[in-house]
């Protein structure tokens, strides 16, 4: 008797598959081409696929949840929810030191952004796992963060004494260092303070303000990357990555490597060109109906300008907020990178 229960038990386990792994998943901003061409897909079907039922997921956004910006990554650290993505700029309050990842103005192709990310991603590794309690999975861009106004500009000199919405911290150190007011307002907040006068200006990517419909009230659109790309970084709590075999571990990393980072990066550049198509209707619009801002080609003189205010005023800065030890690793990763370094 004791033989036929035990071979009953045996039986039974080996014919009952193994429980799947649950994470819970906070994704960025829904409305986002990013979240939905990359993040929804991939975390909804491509991952729990090639898991082959091992991986199951519950998927939302910060913006679904109501979570204030600056509690995404720290939710996360408590193990609120196993992972999350969003903006880096947006946990800069609680880690001066990521400012040095989405750094303005030196990377004006996806190649070249991909190559700073590449190279600070040690840095990124390092500050997620010592502030956040977590384990960096992915790093991928929103296209370069562009100027929408509702305001007349022919040049970069016009941003002067404008009050403009920055997208991080380090563009808000720009646009004051260039004459504007940097004002803090939310991305969902800024179509109703472009349209009320709250700001003459903001700083998103080209795709994100279409999308988001911030033609509807601006006039004027300046494709000079003063934001940088920022890039929205993928993170698991540690506990849980820890937790985890080696195996699916391999799996997860694997996975989101090719078919969710390498992949969004692969479109970003073509991205930005039919994003400012659509905004100004100059070329084609693959995402719909063609807008009709005003294209602001920013000359020669606005990008060396700039770039000197960026070099001489704005990194120096951060270096002095996040601390010599920082600014020596960017120095020696994404300085070497771009050719520039902090004095």
């Amino acid at each position: 008797m004791r033989y036929t229960l035990a071979l009953l038990a045996t039986t039974t386990a080996l014919a009952t598959p193994a429980l799947a792994e649950n994470l819970s998943v906070v994704g960025s901003w829904s409305s986002l081409p990013l979240h939905k061409q990359f993040e929804a897909p991939f975390w909804s079907e491509t991952l729990p696929g090639a898991s082959d039922g091992g991986i199951t997921v519950e998927l939302t956004t910060h913006n679904q949840m109501g979570l204030g910006l600056g509690d995404i990554y720290p939710l996360l650290g408590q193990g609120v929810y196993d992972v999350a993505m969003t903006v880096a700029d947006y946990a800069v309050s609680d880690a001066p030191e990521l400012e040095g990842l989405d750094v303005p103005l030196l990377a004006l192709t996806a190649d070249d952004a991909r190559a700073m990310v590449d190279a600070a991603r040690p840095m990124v590794s390092d500050i997620y796992r010592d502030r956040f309690n977590s384990h960096v999975l992915a790093i991928a861009p929103y296209p370069p963060q562009v100027v929408f106004c509702n305001h007349e500009i022919a040049s970069l000199a016009d941003l002067e004494g404008l009050k403009v919405r920055a997208s991080g911290r380090m563009t808000a150190k720009l646009l004051e260092a260039l004459g504007a007011e940097g004002v803090n307002v939310s991305f969902s907040e800024v179509p109703g303070a472009l349209q009320n006068g709250v700001v003459d200006c903001a700083v998103t990517g080209a795709g994100s303000g279409y999308s988001a419909g911030w033609w509807e009230v601006s006039t004027h659109l300046m494709p000079l990357p003063l934001g940088g790309w920022d890039p929205v970084v993928t993170a698991m709590n540690l506990d849980k990555w820890n937790g985890l075999g080696s195996d699916m571990q391999e799996l997860i990393q694997s996975q989101i490597t090719a078919e969710f980072e390498d992949a969004a990066w692969a479109t970003a550049q073509d991205a930005l060109v039919n994003d400012i198509a659509c905004l100004t209707g100059n070329g084609d619009c693959p995402a719909g109906e063609a807008r009709s801002m005003t294209l602001v080609e920013a000359t020669d003189a606005d990008f060396a300008r700039a770039e000197d205010v960026l070099k001489t005023e704005v990194l120096p800065d951060w270096a002095e907020r996040a601390g010599a030890d920082w600014a020596a690793r960017w120095n020696d990763s994404v300085g070497k990178v771009v050719g520039v370094s902090i004095e």
